[in-house]
């Protein structure tokens, strides 16, 4: 295209937009006009991308950070022939694949975006597995607003990239100076975001973003840089193209007040078609051939921690399945993660202590077609909620794991103590959350991530607990096991990770005064085994809860969930981290939280008690 045409596209966008967010009644229109220019030059003469092909290896991504905007994406699809004018003004309803927030209910769009300072961590993921993995010369363009810059997740991305010298990866900052309440923090000095980026590596281009010469120029000067991101600072007019809004406060979100007058001064409704330039039909992924993993075995009654089977199962599983890949936040040695980088260095990604940026590049990566694991301390993974969460929203396959968890770890004190972690992994849409006793059955379970669907999540233990299960069990997510079963038991003892242990020892202690109990092992906390929870819980009449974690949300929460279909439910009680835990050895631990077997014990009888004295 001319730049005359260039700009007559632009303002075809910018009618879309208002066109769009005015039938829906609601909508972000003024941050769409800002980056019109923007958007129109890198569609019709920098984007390599097949819309009728979005799974083509060779596509150039495109990530809407400033996911608000949405009706700019929405009228730049409608130029490249994706979607139709109808469906362009069914934009926000339901059923409607345009949601007001982009998802990948939209084939052309990776990742959902929206909750701003998310767009370029998740590239730089997607960046990596271009520039590492996939070998492909395909780039990574990132939309973003200028409020957003301010999150510490994009510094977090912004430092990354540099360091892995992607040059494969552009950023473009709508600077447009107005946020949702009032002006942003530097406005339109573009200096002051430059001084920032070159800082940290970075390439930097400063541009009128409403001169399609210049924008033009700009992208070409990004795409030519060697062995550095390149960011493209764009100055631009926040509704730029009608007077009424244009550079406004107080319109943010909003429909326009007056459409049909605003589409009128930008030029009217267009119909113009861009023919996107396609991919070389050469690039193809590098062929994967996965073999069943030979998993790591343990003998019955070693004491090994379950994050140390954690290591050795996901240097197995990346031995038999190559796009298996391993992220680690500085504590390898401690989750032992650090057995996968020794095996496959070449695809493990150091994060360091960057959690959101961790679990944004699993993202990525999983958009890629990757298997991600990405593992930390459990406490830690807390950090970055809104990442996973979002991730859930992306419909991401991606791998957690959290060590170190509960009270069990020990001194170190209640800042390393993941006690919220389960809660947290529950309440995400459509996740799995796991937590094995022993070495085997983490094993087992390390496996059976690789091929689940959506979020799911492993939780280890530090210290070494018994193998109680030989290497040869089954152990499938939904289910459960009874490691104690009696014809008369008095009750129904629920324990996962290390309580399992302690629930065992219960169980001697009771079975020697005269109370059979049966204990579970739920090493499946979602999905939960609800046959067999229901079975004991009929047949035993009470049931407790045993769980190293704070009592909301948690194994306890799990199991009452369980119970809760209408039939009769059995008397349950909880024992859980209810006080605010200090330094102490892991055995002190237990007991001072009151989920040793001591205090399983104890609590047992006193229900007991209660029933037969109901």
């Amino acid at each position: 295209m001319q730049y005359e045409e260039l700009a007559d596209l632009a303002q075809q966008l910018r009618a879309d937009a208002v066109r769009a967010a005015d039938a829906a009644g609601s909508g972000h229109p003024t941050s769409s006009m800002s980056a019109a220019e923007l958007a129109a030059v890198l569609l019709a003469h920098h984007l390599r991308y097949d819309f009728d092909r979005p799974d083509h290896p060779g596509n150039d991504r495109l990530v809407l950070s400033k996911g608000h905007a949405s009706p700019l994406l929405y009228a730049l699809y409608r130029a490249a022939g994706a979607v139709d004018d109808e469906e362009l003004l069914g934009y926000r309803t339901l059923g409607s694949r345009l949601e007001g927030h982009p998802t990948p209910r939209l084939p052309w769009v990776d990742v959902a975006t929206g909750s701003l300072g998310q767009g370029l961590p998740v590239a730089v993921g997607m960046a990596i597995a271009g520039q590492r993995f996939d070998r492909i010369p395909y780039r990574v363009y990132v939309l973003s607003g200028d409020s957003e810059m301010a999150e510490g997740s994009v510094w977090e991305a912004v430092e990354h990239a540099a360091y892995n010298h992607l040059d494969n990866l552009t950023l473009v900052v709508d600077v447009n100076r107005l946020g949702q309440r009032g002006p942003t923090r530097h406005e339109h000095d573009l200096d002051a975001y430059a001084r920032r980026l070159h800082a940290f590596g970075w390439h930097t281009i400063e541009v009128d973003g409403h001169d399609v010469q210049a924008v033009d120029a700009a992208f070409a000067e990004a795409r030519s840089t060697v062995r550095q991101p390149a960011a493209i600072l764009a100055r631009t007019r926040k509704g730029h193209g009608v007077e009424a809004v244009e550079d406004r406060e107080g319109m943010h979100g909003k429909p326009l007040p007056d459409a049909e007058e605003a589409i009128a001064e930008l030029g009217g409704v267009r119909g113009i078609r861009v023919t996107v330039q396609r991919p070389s039909e050469g690039e193809v992924l590098p062929a994967v051939e996965d073999t069943e993993p030979e998993l790591p075995r343990f003998d019955v009654g070693d004491e090994v921690a379950t994050r140390t089977a954690f290591g050795h199962a996901l240097e197995a599983v990346g031995a038999a399945r190559g796009r298996v890949v391993a992220l680690d936040a500085e504590v390898g040695d401690s989750t032992r993660a650090e057995f996968f980088a020794k095996a496959h260095p070449d695809r493990y990604i150091q994060c360091y202590i960057a959690e959101q940026q961790m679990v944004a590049a699993a993202v990525g990566l999983a958009a890629r077609g990757y298997v991600p694991y990405a593992s930390t301390f459990a406490a830690f993974l807390t950090r970055a909620h809104d990442f996973i969460r979002m991730a859930a929203v992306s419909r991401a396959g991606v791998n957690l794991v959290g060590s170190h968890a509960g009270v069990a770890i020990g001194q170190d004190g209640p800042s390393q103590m993941g006690l919220e972690d389960i809660a947290m992994l529950r309440a995400v849409h459509g996740s799995t959350v796991l937590y094995p006793c022993d070495a085997n059955q983490t094993a087992r379970l390390v496996g059976a991530m690789a091929d689940l669907d959506g979020i799911r999540y492993l939780r280890t233990t530090r210290g070494d607990t018994p193998v109680i299960y030989g290497p040869d069990e089954d152990f499938p997510v939904g289910g459960s096991k009874v490691l104690r079963h009696h014809e008369h038991d008095k009750a129904t003892v629920v324990a996962a990770g290390v309580t399992v242990h302690e629930a065992l020892k219960a169980a001697d202690l009771l079975d020697a005064e005269g109370i059979p109990v049966r204990v579970i092992d739920l090493y499946s906390v979602k999905p939960v085994d609800v046959e067999t929870l229901n079975d004991a819980g009929g047949q035993t009449g009470c049931v407790l809860t045993v769980e190293d974690h704070h009592p909301e949300g948690g194994l306890g929460d799990a199991v009452a969930e369980a119970f809760a279909d209408g039939r009769p439910a059995p008397r349950t009680a909880r024992l859980a981290v209810r006080a605010m835990p200090a330094s102490a050895t892991p055995e002190e631990q237990l007991h001072t939280s009151g989920i040793d077997a001591e205090a399983i014990a104890a609590a047992v009888k006193l229900l007991v008690e209660r029933v037969i004295a109901h």
